[in-house]
């Protein structure tokens, strides 16, 4: 029976619908908004695979061509992988929704969210979000949901709900996504332009209340048409198999979480495991033994930091590990920065390339696209947590981290008009012991710097944690590593400037915070940047005057628009050939503005000076460098503009009168010429003579040994009688 529920929000009509498609799920909801429509479904596998140690949750975001309209590109003509944007949504939907599931659940869950319709108006990721909540709520797949979400703007002080595309690119002051319950929040994933720290907790909490219409909605449609949740099988630690690794290995576990030094903790921590195993393995199964040592270690490190308020590596609980920058180390890079907190070490790279180097992004599949200037790319091989592993692809987390440590340096990047490069970095992570992707960041910043990009300012990452009791009682940890990650409930990383946020990402483990825990976490966090803004600038106290010797040069010019097509040419054959002739690289965009890249400085200013002459006009008494394309018995054809000669004549080559072209020039000779006359007929003449006597066009004329032009087409040459043109037998 389909079942149908809407409400007004953000000025907008939101809908879900069930019972009409994809009948076979465990959940399905059609979620509209505007014109824009997602087809959540839920599917969850009835048995446990063996062995199987993790909760499989796997979230697919797919888009069709067929949304708005079009065939694909493609020589099959069908839709390709997900593109990153696509990636990045489905990691949207995945983040928020993982931690409500029961603890222990061990059976395969898989979300597709399909794009059906996009108006280019409403945004899908948010309502992919939503709409796979609701999907869920009314399934029979066990979860604490449903879970509400909402993108808030910022323009003019004022807050924005679900702004439209258009609104988002008119006020890109701040771009938030907030997921959260009836409860509270359960993800954050935040863009800002230097936003205020307290406005940006300011428009969390705003959010968190807002988002409550959405949750509300879920529950009409539950009540409608929902149906009874499933009791899984979980997987937890046997209790007389927890209370023996009590008793036996407690004290052992507690003790090697007091080593500071992470090595010995680590061994030692192995070396309890492997006597456990021993000692356990013919009464319990492995992975069983494993569960339940991890558990242990879990309850010690919480009581730990709670009680005795002391972390396994000894640091306070605001403190950051030990800090070191450096940048200029690669020597043909155009830039580059080594960050490392602790044991987290990260290599930047930047390379500067040409507008054509720019990247076409937004909803690949739907051919949405816009021109991307800036990339950030992160990679993490195995080598990095000491282990082995395959290399390739990217996979989505080093997706994801790519796009955060992106979104946090977006706010700074020079504009256009200040810096006409194409940007791309690549954070290289070579060791990992916690948020690889905000020392990304910090790298990045160093490494841009070294490039000579002018940003805004420097931008700085840090990772905030949480642990959490059962009464209440929490703590926040500054600068969290890997077993505090592991072991504690919240990875909260906050990167900006001195000034304020450029991005925010929350991830948790329980199931949600409090408006307290974020307002700490945010403080927490501007407390830690300041400090590590301090280590960058004693490293590079400001970007470099210039770009390496091995970035190409690059310089704009503007012409106007009417002569876009004299500089293009037919079929692109002028500017074609003005890259042949400068080795520059030449883009020229709809507005007129015309970018010229070249290895050296000197060929980009000769490619500009050649653009501004061909898009300029010959103007009598302009002197121009030009190329001698052809000798004549009455002077010499000299190329000014590409695909535009003018006649020199014989008496115009050198200051003395010459008998044949040939005795001074040659065909492919660069000469200077000066612009004498224009004919009625738009011929153009020329003087060498001119340039070399200092003349200006009327002198020049006036002392001219030449005899006056005839009207009429010019013959190149060729002699009355018995030959036409180019020397050929006249017929008859």
């Amino acid at each position: 029976m389909v079942q149908t529920v809407e409400t007004s929000f953000g000025g907008r009509t939101l809908s879900f619908q069930t019972g009409l498609l994809a009948g076979q799920a465990n959940g399905a909801v059609i979620a509209r908004c505007g014109d824009s429509v997602v087809l959540a479904t839920v599917v969850m596998a009835d048995a446990i695979k063996t062995g199987q140690d993790y909760f499989p949750l796997s979230v697919d975001y797919e888009e069709r061509t067929y949304a708005i309209g079009k065939i694909p590109g493609s020589f099959l003509r069908r839709e390709g992988r997900p593109p990153d944007s696509g990636v990045l949504a489905a990691r949207l939907a995945d983040r928020p929704l993982r931690p409500l599931f029961p603890a222990g659940m061990r059976n395969d869950v898989q979300i597709v969210l399909t794009i059906l319709s996009h108006d280019n108006e409403n945004e899908t990721d948010v309502l992919g979000v939503i709409a796979a909540s609701a999907a869920l709520t009314v399934s029979d797949v066990p979860f604490a949901g449903p879970v509400g979400v909402v993108r808030v703007g910022l323009r003019d002080g004022e807050f924005i709900l679900n702004p439209t595309i258009a609104e988002q690119a008119e006020s890109p002051e701040l771009d938030l996504v907030v997921a959260g319950t009836r409860a509270g929040v359960v993800m954050i994933e935040a863009g800002a332009a230097q936003v205020d720290d307290a406005t940006v907790v300011r428009a969390i909490n705003w959010a968190q209340h807002q988002l409550q219409q959405t949750i509300e909605l879920q529950l009409r449609l539950q009540e409608a048409a929902g149906r009874p949740k499933r009791a899984p099988t979980l997987e937890s630690p046997d209790g007389s198999l927890l209370d023996s690794v009590r008793a036996r290995y407690a004290d052992a576990l507690r003790q090697a979480l007091h080593l500071t030094d992470r090595e010995a903790r680590k061994d030692r921590l192995s070396a309890v495991a492997a006597e456990a195993q021993t000692a356990l393995g013919e009464q319990f199964d492995s992975t069983r033994i494993a569960l339940a040592l991890d558990s242990v270690q879990a309850e010690l490190f919480r009581a730990m930091v709670l009680r005795e308020g002391v972390r396994p590596d000894g640091r306070a609980q605001s403190e950051i590990r030990p800090l070191s920058a450096q940048v200029g180390l690669l020597p043909r890079t155009h830039g580059t920065g080594l960050f490392q907190r602790g044991e987290t070490q990260v290599l930047a790279v930047v390379t500067l390339g040409t507008p054509r180097d720019a990247h076409r992004i937004g909803l690949d599949n739907l051919g949405l696209l816009e021109p991307k200037r800036f990339m950030h790319h992160y990679n993490m091989p195995p080598f990095a947590s000491g282990e082995t592993g395959r290399l390739g692809a990217p996979r989505r987390r080093e997706v994801g981290h790519g796009a955060l440590g992106e979104r946090a340096l977006q706010a700074v990047i020079p504009s256009l008009e200040d810096f006409p490069y194409t940007i791309r970095v690549v954070s290289e992570v070579l060791s990992s012991n916690g948020s690889t992707s905000m020392a990304a960041t910090c790298a990045s910043t160093l490494a841009l710097m070294d490039a000579g990009v002018p940003l805004v300012a420097p931008v700085a990452g840090i990772s905030v944690g949480l642990v959490t009791s059962d009464n209440g009682a929490h703590a926040i940890l500054t600068d969290i590593q890997g077993e505090e990650d592991h072991h504690g409930d919240m990875d909260f990383k906050v990167a900006g400037t001195a000034t304020g946020i450029t991005a925010v990402q929350v991830d948790i483990k329980t199931t949600h915070l409090t408006a307290e825990i974020i307002e700490g976490a945010v403080m927490r966090a501007r407390e830690a940047r300041l400090r590590i803004l301090d280590t960058i600038r004693a490293a590079i106290p400001a970007p470099r005057a210039e770009v390496s010797t091995y970035a190409p040069k690059l310089m704009q010019t503007v012409i106007p628009e009417d002569t876009i097509g004299s500089l293009i040419g037919p079929g692109g054959k002028t500017i074609r050939r003005l890259e042949e002739d400068t080795g520059a690289q030449i883009d020229v965009e709809e507005d007129g503005t015309v970018t010229v890249a070249s290895p050296t400085k000197e060929g980009a200013n000769r490619a500009l000076q050649l653009i501004r002459d061909l898009t300029g006009g010959v103007e009598i008494g302009r002197t121009i460098l030009g190329k001698v394309t052809r000798l004549m018995h009455f002077g010499a054809f000299v190329e000014v503009l590409p695909g535009k000669e003018g006649l020199v004549p014989l008496g115009e080559l050198a200051e003395q009168p010459v008998n044949a072209a040939e005795d001074v020039v040659s065909v492919g000779d660069d000469i200077m010429v000066m612009v004498v006359e224009i004919d009625h007929m738009g011929r153009i003449n020329l003087s060498r003579r001119a340039v070399l006597q200092g003349l200006t066009p009327e002198q020049t004329l006036a002392t001219s040994t030449r005899p006056p032009r005839r009207d009429g087409p010019r013959r190149d040459g060729a002699r009355r009688g018995e030959f036409g043109g180019r020397g050929r037998p006249r017929n008859g």
